[in-house]
């Protein structure tokens, strides 16, 4: 019982840093399009668009860095599996295939200024084709 109370508090956790960062790229310029979009390949926390650019946001928080930085955390095999699950993303939006596409990164460390919110942009590229 316990295990799921966790479960369910970090999914909440999850939820709202999420909307923090949202929040944070809709200041910036960036609108909305889908949260959390699943595939059988995993999950795109944050889909949005950049004036005409598509991009798959995976928001990552830390408590402490020490263990690194919520960056350090999208490993080479997150990112096959967001490029996976931006692949199917475009395959069920067909009107968007031919859309430029970025992957960013959105590393949440609070206890500083703006929650230590980190914005990297084009963090990596497909690991697809």
């Amino acid at each position: 019982m316990a295990r799921q109370s966790l479960t369910t508090s970090s999914r909440e956790s999850g939820a709202q840093w999420e909307k923090t960062a949202e929040g944070f790229l809709r200041s910036n310029g960036l609108k909305l399009l889908q949260r959390n979009f699943y595939s059988r390949f995993g999950e795109i926390d944050l889909i949005m668009e950049d004036d005409k650019t598509l991009v798959f946001v995976e928001v990552k928080y830390r408590k402490s860095e020490q263990h690194g930085s919520g960056a350090e955390a999208v490993t080479f095999h997150k990112q096959g599996r967001i490029s996976r699950t931006a692949a199917w993303y475009l395959a069920k939006n067909p009107h968007r295939a031919e859309c430029v596409c970025r992957f960013d990164v959105i590393s949440i460390y609070p206890g500083e200024k703006d929650h230590g919110i980190n914005w990297i942009k084009s963090a990596f590229y497909s690991t697809l084709g």
